[in-house]
C-alpha cells in the first residue's frame, strides 16, 4: 500500500515539474526579450541623440522605457536603466539632445549588465 502512495506522489511531482518548468522558463525568456528590446531602443536613442535629433531620441527612449518596465524590477541594473531612460525622455523633450544622449548612454550601460 505504501509503495502505491509513493508511486502516485512521484507521478504527481513529475507531472508538476514537467508543466511548471516550461511555464516559468517562458516567463524568464519573455523578460529577457523585453530587456533586449529596451537595450536596442536605448542604443537607437543614443545614435539619434548624437546626431542632435532630440525628437527621435525621445521616441526611442520612450519605447525602450516601455520594454524595460516589463522586465524584472528587482534587478538593480534594470532599475538604473529605467531611471536613465526617464531622464533621457525628459531632457529630450526639453530639446537637450546632448544631455538626453548622456542619459541614454547610461541606460545602455546598465541594460547591458542585466542578466
Amino acid at each position: 500500500m505504501k509503495m502505491r502512495i509513493h508511486r502516485g506522489a512521484l507521478a504527481v511531482a513529475a507531472v508538476a515539474a514537467l508543466v511548471g518548468f516550461p511555464l516559468f522558463s517562458g516567463l524568464a525568456l519573455a523578460a529577457d526579450k523585453h530587456v533586449g528590446e529596451a537595450l536596442a531602443h536605448a542604443k537607437e536613442a543614443v545614435a539619434h541623440g548624437k546626431q542632435g535629433h532630440a525628437d527621435a531620441l525621445v521616441q526611442h527612449a520612450e519605447e525602450g522605457l516601455k520594454h524595460a518596465m516589463a522586465g524584472d524590477m528587482k534587478n538593480p541594473h534594470l532599475a538604473e536603466g529605467i531611471t536613465h531612460l526617464k531622464e533621457a525622455v525628459a531632457h529630450g523633450k526639453a530639446g537637450h539632445a546632448d544631455v538626453g544622449t548622456q542619459h541614454a548612454e547610461g541606460a545602455v550601460t546598465h541594460l547591458s549588465e542585466v542578466k
